[in-house]
């Protein structure tokens, strides 16, 4: 994939939301904002943010990529509400790329990991995965899922250099394994979208991130009334 023009990224899987305004091999701008809870009010701001500090308009866009979870169900459909809405008014491409990724390769820090991942699930799980990062290139070692920290760990067929977690897993399992903190990932979409193996297109308006799980609003709803919730977005 080429690495042409000045694209948008935007992030919403956890509580550290995160935009950033670059190309694959430069990030201009890349400001985020800590607590799920500011994701809906904070969103724009920060696209907004992202263009004064680089002095850029969104006539100047030439495409948009966008956090593909798993993670938070909130933050996710912000993320994409906005993206999606960015897009729609101006004819531009969206590519979704998976966060978790994104997460591992900006811990990575050019070395090739591999580099063990995971965001809080709830129910004492993690939405978990392991990447390599070979020059020019991603391997997928333990595919994105639900996990423990210590199955995610005995999944991973080579231990893995570094962990990077969100902070309430972190909070929780620090005694497990050594953490790395959670840094801002949209930066690292951008770096990801440069590559042909991580994205996905997301042009279909009806397209959906990958949440990993229900939200725990529908499970709750499911388990009440042991069906499935109508019109789920699974």
């Amino acid at each position: 994939m080429t690495d042409e023009g000045l694209w948008l990224a935007i992030d919403g899987a956890t509580d550290l939301a995160s935009v950033a305004l670059g190309s694959a091999t430069r990030v201009r701008a890349a400001p985020s904002v800590q607590g799920a809870r500011r994701h809906a009010a904070q969103i724009v701001s920060l696209v907004q943010q992202v263009l004064e500090v680089a002095a850029a308009r969104l006539e100047a866009l030439a495409g948009i990529v966008v956090g593909d979870g798993p993670g938070s169900f909130t933050g996710l459909r912000i993320a994409w509400a906005a993206a999606k809405a960015l897009a729609h008014d101006r004819g531009l491409p969206v590519y979704a790329v998976p966060s978790l990724m994104a997460a591992a390769y900006t811990a990575a820090r050019g070395e090739p990991g591999p580099i063990a991942v995971a965001f809080d699930a709830l129910r004492g799980q993690v939405f978990g995965a392991v990447y390599g990062f070979p020059p020019g290139r991603v391997e997928t070692l333990v595919a994105p899922g639900l996990f423990t920290v210590r199955q995610l760990l005995e999944a991973s067929p080579v231990p893995p250099v570094a962990f990077v977690a969100d902070a309430a897993v972190a909070a929780v399992h620090a005694e497990v394994v050594r953490l790395d903190a959670l840094p801002p990932v949209a930066g690292a979409l951008l770096a990801l979208r440069g590559l042909d193996g991580p994205v996905r297109l997301a042009l279909d308006p009806a397209a959906e991130p990958t949440y990993g799980r229900p939200a725990e609003a529908q499970a709750k709803w499911e388990a009440l009334h042991g069906r499935p919730l109508p019109h789920s977005p699974r």
